[in-house]
């Protein structure tokens, strides 16, 4: 099912500066969008997402913003990680909550109800982003249970969005080439 961004709004700059100002400071991003790139959000049935150009580079939860994969692929992030082991990525990647026995370290910092983002712990790689349901010290100690929820994962319709080719206008293919 392809997903519908609706009620697109480009942020004028002050706008821009005041998010990526947020999330740098959230998430210990260095830098942020240019001046140049229209910054824009929009709507879709599961929340509001941060558009850069064609990619979905963030989403607002609970009116938080948080860098997406790609976003976070982009621009890097040194705070609010959750590192996973290797027997929880398939999981995590399939839009599996992470559960606490699968955690291996996490920022200290975090507290409930934060939006974090995990990773893989061999190249500490982004792999999803969701909410905390516990602190970050209670994190490291491999509780059982849910600990993540699951909010955005590497293969979800926000990570496909934008990569696909676009229909051809008119919905017809274009002539092929004589050879």
């Amino acid at each position: 099912m392809e997903l519908r961004i609706r009620n697109r709004a480009r942020l004028r700059r002050k706008e821009i500066e005041d998010l990526s100002a947020r999330l740098s400071n959230e998430l210990g991003t260095t830098t942020m969008f240019s001046e140049e790139e229209p910054v824009e959000l929009g709507d879709y049935e599961g929340g509001r997402v941060i558009l850069l150009g064609h990619d979905i580079i963030g989403l607002m939860h609970e009116d938080k913003p948080v860098l997406a994969v790609r976003g976070l692929l982009k621009y890097g992030a040194s705070k609010r990680f959750v590192t996973v082991d290797m027997g929880a990525v398939r999981f995590v990647t399939n839009g599996a909550d992470v559960m606490g026995p699968g955690i291996v370290d996490a920022d200290p910092d975090i507290k409930p109800g934060d939006l974090v983002w995990v990773r893989e712990e061999r190249h500490k790689k982004p792999l999803a982003v969701g909410q905390a349901l516990s602190d970050g010290g209670l994190l490291k100690t491999k509780p059982k249970g849910k600990q993540i929820k699951s909010l955005h994962f590497v293969g979800d319709r926000i990570w496909i969005w934008g990569q696909e080719e676009p229909a051809p206008s008119g919905g017809l293919a274009p002539p092929a080439a004589e050879e």
